[in-house]
């Protein structure tokens, strides 16, 4: 190992949506933390880990920063704030067509206090002309962030300089995690996550924040993968809503389950729910 070897944790922060498990997911080259429009999707912190012969980042994409207003909320929260605590340098991702918000100024608010290197990113510039976007980098600019970028998640497919500035943040440090592995998380819990957002996708607001999925099974062979999960709900009536006309809409959830957990375990694979 080079004598010069950095590793250290990154955390990804932001308004709920504003871009940071597209970002962390474009950084690994994995599908590791769940993309939907709708709040509150990243229930919890996901480590993703990325290992190369100059470096090891491991990234923490945490839930959105909310006002505890009930359990769900208040174990939220208390992720993203273990994950700041452990973090050796922090992201920020605003959204340049809102910024600056109350959420966006209270969260800067937080993460002042914590004296590690910080790196604003300045989202979806492609959606607001120039003088908007010199505007708002003013105002971020007055935040006191080492370094600013802005760019468009979505769309950018060279995060080079991003990436070079994360690693001149980290300390001198042997890897934490084999060289291997992309999450310390199960791939059960990826299974989860994976169903859960075919969810968020597929129903209106009343389902997707009443249902949890839990892997009941999880069975892996040299060719295939079984999985049984069930999917618990708030209320009875919801039940035929999930459900579907003959169960078709639960047999679309199956079926585009299964189709994202086979990208990523590259067998075939067999869900029941």
């Amino acid at each position: 190992m080079k004598k010069d070897y950095r590793a250290g944790f990154v955390s990804i922060v932001g308004k709920p949506n504003v871009g940071k498990s597209t970002l962390m997911n474009k950084l690994l080259g994995e599908k590791l933390s769940i993309i939907t429009p709708k709040p509150q999707t990243t229930r919890q912190q996901i480590k993703g880990i990325l290992t190369d012969e100059d470096k090891q980042i491991v990234f923490l994409d945490t839930p959105g920063f909310l006002k505890a207003r009930y359990e769900l909320h208040n174990k939220m929260l208390q992720y993203l704030r273990n994950s700041l605590k452990d973090s050796d340098v922090i992201i920020f991702i605003t959204d340049a067509h809102k910024y600056p918000t109350d959420y966006d100024q209270e969260l800067c608010k937080l993460i002042k206090k914590i004296t590690v290197p910080k790196i604003a990113i300045l989202n979806k510039i492609d959606l607001v002309d120039d003088k908007t976007k010199g505007n708002k980098l003013k105002q971020l600019e007055t935040q006191n962030f080492d370094q600013i970028f802005p760019f468009s998640i979505l769309k950018e497919t060279d995060f080079n300089e991003l990436m070079d500035s994360i690693t001149k943040y980290l300390p001198f440090s042997p890897p934490f995690y084999n060289a291997d592995e992309i999450s310390d998380l199960p791939m059960r819990f990826f299974a989860q996550e994976i169903i859960r957002e075919t969810i968020f996708l597929n129903f209106k607001d009343e389902i997707p924040y009443a249902s949890t999925v839990v892997i009941e099974q999880y069975k892996e062979y040299s060719n295939k993968i079984e999985i049984s999960a069930n999917i618990s709900l708030e209320r009875k009536s919801q039940k035929p809503i999930l459900l579907g006309k003959k169960a078709e809409k639960t047999k679309a959830i199956r079926l585009a389950s299964e189709k994202e957990i086979h990208k990523i375990v590259g067998k075939r694979v067999k869900l029941d729910l």
